[in-house]
């Protein structure tokens, strides 16, 4: 691909939260002129005078090659590359909206993490549904262990992207490549999505525990299980095994279980140390995605007939008022199966 070309992409990007506004200031400050949709006038004001996102991303100075707007219909339109990073359950309406607007062409790139509550998609396939006319091979996701801060801060990160057209995949891969931001492609699309929504899930629990100080025994533990129970969701619904083990998997995981900066993690810590749910998401204009994803997670794993019960205890937790502790005694005292040397 010419290397040119590709530098003179007109990039577009939808959402700016705070990994929206880090996507964008890394391709800014590659040498794009990004056009960044805000949902709030007060946050495009923001970076247009103070070139800060005070409300998402605050004590970070933004590239001036930022141009905010809450117009979506001038910012996706006549674009080589469109990045959506909108919560999950906004991506279906913000896609209608994009149909109208964007060109044959265009490249979609999903950043937005989460399965949809009542389709049980993953956020490519909402896209897709929602702009029925616009090429599947154009689509590609961007998933792995990313925090906004540590890649606005230009901190060496690593990330996967998939798409099931390899031409687009690759393309993406140059278009946010940077000596401290590496990019690998892949062909499996729902594996790579799956890691970046489940993990949210996994997340949660993982705060819960620490939550309740129980130690990293444990929280080592909730993180290899509830990868096995990725795992398991992955294969019944056709995802690559390897995937899981990769960037958009395990460290995907591994980050956002660990983090301080993580959201979920932050919300399961307070729910272990007896804070309401209502309570916690009142107080965060920030969207903990693994809350709404624990929802969709509990009803696709039963309609699949996929047992993920550290997953299931967490939507008992955050939706039937389960108390922290009678889960931990139900996933401990379960059953034992021996699977040929191996106890699952």
């Amino acid at each position: 691909m010419d290397k040119e070309l590709v530098l003179s992409y007109k990039i577009g990007v939808v959402g700016a939260g705070s990994w929206g506004t880090a996507i964008s200031d890394l391709l800014a400050k590659k040498g794009y002129k990004v056009d960044l949709w805000a949902y709030e006038q007060d946050v495009c004001e923001q970076i247009l005078s103070f070139r800060e996102n005070k409300v998402y991303l605050p004590d970070f100075s933004l590239s001036e090659n930022i141009f905010p707007s809450n117009d979506l219909k001038k910012v996706v339109s006549d674009k080589d590359m469109v990045v959506v990073v909108v919560p999950s359950h906004f991506v279906r309406n913000v896609s209608k909206e994009m149909e109208t607007c964007i060109s044959d062409n265009t490249v979609v790139v999903s950043a937005s993490k989460g399965i949809e509550n009542k389709t049980h998609l993953t956020m490519s396939s909402v896209i897709s549904e929602s702009m029925p006319d616009f090429k599947k091979e154009n689509i590609a996701v961007l998933s792995g262990p990313s925090f906004a801060k540590d890649v606005v801060r230009g901190l060496p990160t690593l990330v996967a992207v998939a798409s099931f057209e390899k031409s687009t995949a690759e393309c993406v891969q140059q278009v946010f490549a940077t000596p401290l931001f590496r990019v690998y492609t892949n062909s499996d699309v729902i594996g790579t999505e799956l890691g970046g929504a489940v993990k949210n899930v996994i997340a949660i629990g993982a705060g819960i525990i620490d939550g309740m100080e129980l130690g990293l025994n444990t929280r080592a533990a909730l993180i290899t299980r509830g990868l096995v129970e990725l795992q398991r969701l992955g294969l019944k619904m056709g995802a690559d095994l390897k995937s899981f083990t990769g960037l958009s998997g395990v460290g995907d995981l591994i980050l956002t279980c660990t983090g301080d900066l993580s959201r979920n993690h932050t919300v399961g810590k307070l729910v272990g140390q007896g804070i309401k749910i209502e309570t916690i998401l009142s107080d965060m204009r920030m969207v903990a995605e693994g809350v709404k994803t624990a929802k969709s997670v509990y009803n696709l794993s039963r309609k699949l007939d996929v047992e993920m019960p550290i997953c299931h205890e967490v939507y008992h937790v955050l939706y039937e008022n389960a108390l922290p502790h009678e889960s931990l005694y139900r996933l401990m005292t379960r059953d034992l199966r021996d699977e040929f040397g191996y106890q699952d």
